[in-house]
């Protein structure tokens, strides 16, 4: 699993959109789709704890903040 420093808004692959201005964590859980989408396990709201993200999306999310722990 990857702990990823994140700020800022990214949009997950069913559409919906995950906010942190002021920055959060969250862990990378899984892959799927030969790397290209990941899975997130976010404590932040238990109705979204789990999601998909495309890795270019995370990335971007995660270059708000410049690093990530594994």
């Amino acid at each position: 699993a990857v702990v990823a420093n994140i700020a800022g808004t990214a949009t997950d692959t069913d559409g919906n959109t995950h906010s942190f201005e002021g920055g959060h964590y969250i862990s990378v859980v899984g892959y799927q789709n030969n790397g290209h989408t990941v899975t997130i396990a976010d404590s932040a709201n238990p109705n979204t704890a789990s999601y998909r993200i495309s890795v270019d999306n995370l990335a971007d999310w995660i270059a708000t903040r410049g690093y990530s722990a594994s």
